[in-house]
């Protein structure tokens, strides 16, 4: 059984730590412990992982950018060498969801450090998460100077915001804010039963674009993403004020299946085999899918790149089957009309004529009909997954739409 914290352990201050580590570096820290509390009874070091031995809960972890923890504090808050130069501790102590957790550094003959008693209650000190109205944990990433204009992208099906990162890191070197968050379900979000429907998926993004303050932004939405920006700027951001643009890219909006009304679409049969495919082997069905349509793979003569078929591959395997077997109805299914109707700020429609996963006629040609200030650019060949695969032309692209 573990002994309960001893007051020398509990007296450890934040201001002592950012003393003694500065600020960067506290802050730089903070950002690192949700990366070691999947692991609550296993430390790593460097990359090891080694049991936490008896009682004593002696903890060793790493934080890269700074040195690898080579030193312990036991039960008396004291701290004995392990061996090699001082370093960074983080102390675990199991708990669900997710372990408490204790920082600590080495500083003369005393050990800082800080305690976070509720991880749950101290997101903003550990890292990038927000908790939705209904208790959904949404991560997101803000990069760049909070005082220019936002650039804020939204992921496709089954995907995270890794799929942005090519775009993120081209506007953050444009001199923009950029932001992105894993939709719930998805990525590093809480992995929640509930709410895998269009309407939340734009609440959510509303949450986010609340807590960072976003105004005058630029929502850019891929795939689903695209069904995801469309609503959210129609029954949010322009509500609200803080929609300048928005950019459609291979979206799905206006409505992908088949029906009386939209005889276009996919036959119903089609999703019923993706979700057939993703309930007998999510891992093999999602390598198909990266490996053949979705970046024009399984074209001729096409420049097929492993390590995007495995980016594919690990950002979907990141999340839950639940909220992805779901997730196929609320892109599929939901009628997005009169959001696209709804939208008044400048909206840019791109997609390749070459798209596999959501045919161009039903999609794009229909959306620039809805919308009242649409720009449409059709690209000869280009995939349904060209963001990646032609991020040298559509990256530039995207650029002067925003700054036109």
């Amino acid at each position: 059984m573990r002994r309960p914290m001893t007051a020398a352990r509990r007296e450890i201050s934040n201001a002592n730590a950012q003393q003694c580590l500065g600020a960067s570096s506290w802050r730089l820290l903070k950002t690192r412990w949700l990366m070691f509390s999947v692991l609550p009874s296993w430390i790593l070091t460097g990359n090891t992982a080694i049991r936490a031995a008896g009682s004593l809960r002696i903890c060793c972890a790493m934080a890269i950018e700074l040195s690898i923890a080579t030193r312990c504090c036991g039960e008396d808050g004291r701290s004995s060498t392990i061996g090699g130069t001082p370093g960074i501790i983080l102390q675990f102590r199991a708990s669900r969801p997710y372990p408490n957790l204790i920082m600590i550094k080495r500083f003369g003959n005393r050990c800082v450090g800080r305690e976070v008693a509720n991880v749950s209650s101290h997101t903003e000190d550990i890292m990038p998460y927000l908790t939705t109205n209904d208790g959904t944990g949404i991560y997101y990433k803000d990069w760049g100077p909070k005082d220019a204009q936002p650039i804020v992208f939204h992921h496709g099906w089954p995907l995270s915001a890794d799929d942005w990162d090519t775009q993120m890191l081209f506007f953050l070197g444009n001199g923009f804010r950029v932001v992105a968050h894993d939709r719930r379900g998805h990525g590093r979000s809480s992995q929640t039963d509930v709410g895998h429907d269009m309407d939340h998926y734009a609440a959510d993004a509303s949450a986010v674009a609340e807590h960072l303050d976003l105004r005058n932004a630029v929502h850019i939405g891929h795939s689903t993403g695209g069904g995801e920006v469309a609503r959210y700027v129609a029954k949010f951001g322009q509500p609200q004020g803080r929609v300048a643009k928005a950019a459609l890219v291979s979206a799905v909006p206006p409505l992908m299946v088949q029906t009386k009304s939209n005889p276009g679409g996919l036959p119903m049969s089609v999703f019923d085999g993706f979700r057939e495919a993703l309930a007998a082997n999510r891992a093999g069905f999602y390598i198909d899918v990266a490996s053949g349509p979705f970046y024009g793979f399984n074209r001729p003569g096409a420049a097929v790149s492993d390590g995007v078929i495995r980016n594919w591959w690990r950002q979907g395997m990141m999340g839950s089957a639940q909220a992805h077997y779901e997730g196929i109805k609320a892109f599929s299914e939901t009628d997005q009309t009169e959001d696209l109707k709804a939208i008044t700020v400048p909206t840019l429609v791109m997609q390749g004529d070459d798209d596999q996963i959501v045919p161009y006629a039903d999609a794009s040609l229909l959306q620039i009909k809805l919308l009242k200030a649409g720009t449409l650019k059709i690209y000869p060949g280009f995939p349904h997954g060209m963001l990646t695969t032609h991020a040298d032309v559509i990256n530039p692209e995207l650029l002067a739409f925003v700054r036109g």
